[in-house]
């Protein structure tokens, strides 16, 4: 079975949501996802690609992108790798501004680099991090924190960037480090979470 999903218009996380809901009620061996923004390209492309679909996104215009998804022959559900018995002992760092602290914001940001680049002490339990608001600019400008980012994400930590904050930053384009995401995924990875590390 085929079926066709417009999801333009729509605001983050629904398209993802929409396709969650048409995949558990209908299961089509073959969708097509219409959607109007590259965040949400990438969060549905991203949460297709992790129920076993084989996916391939077209940009057909400034304003349109059609995500084509293959089911596979063994498919798995987002949330199976996060239940593993092996997944143990998980934490996540939530970063809502460039800066650490209030007052004086160039110091701020000396304390932010500092942080980052202490967050590998914690070794194995760093699971997660994930940039909301000013945060997402850590992933999008140069610097140091920008840096710290890209190790930690080399060493096997996820690092989750809000799809609809870079829009609204006008820094989906400059984003050089971990993935555009919804609010579905953060809001899931905050309840996988045994431990949360807000600065």
């Amino acid at each position: 079975m085929e079926k066709d999903l417009d999801c333009r218009g729509l605001a983050c996380p629904q398209p993802v949501m929409r396709c969650r809901d048409l995949l558990t009620q209908e299961h089509p061996a073959v969708l097509r996802v219409l959607v109007d923004n590259a965040a949400a390209s990438e969060n549905v492309s991203r949460f297709l690609s992790r129920n076993g679909f084989a996916t391939t996104v077209h940009k057909d215009n400034d304003d349109q992108w059609t995500i084509t998804a293959q089911a596979s022959s063994c498919q798995v559900t987002e949330a199976d790798p996060e239940k593993s018995p092996d997944a143990t002992g998980k934490t996540l760092v939530l970063i809502t501004t460039p800066t650490l602290g209030r007052g004086d914001d160039t110091l701020g940001r000396k304390l932010m680099d500092n942080f980052l680049g202490s967050l590998a002490e914690l070794g194995p339990a760093l699971w997660r991090i994930v940039l909301l608001n000013g945060g997402v600019t850590l992933a999008s400008m140069p610097g140091v924190a920008l840096e710290h980012l890209k190790a930690l994400q080399a060493s096997g930590v996820d690092v989750l960037v809000c799809g609809t904050c870079l829009n609204h930053y006008g820094l989906l384009e400059q984003k050089q480090v971990g993935e555009t995401t919804n609010m579905m995924d953060i809001v899931s990875s905050l309840a996988l979470a045994d431990k949360i590390i807000r600065p």
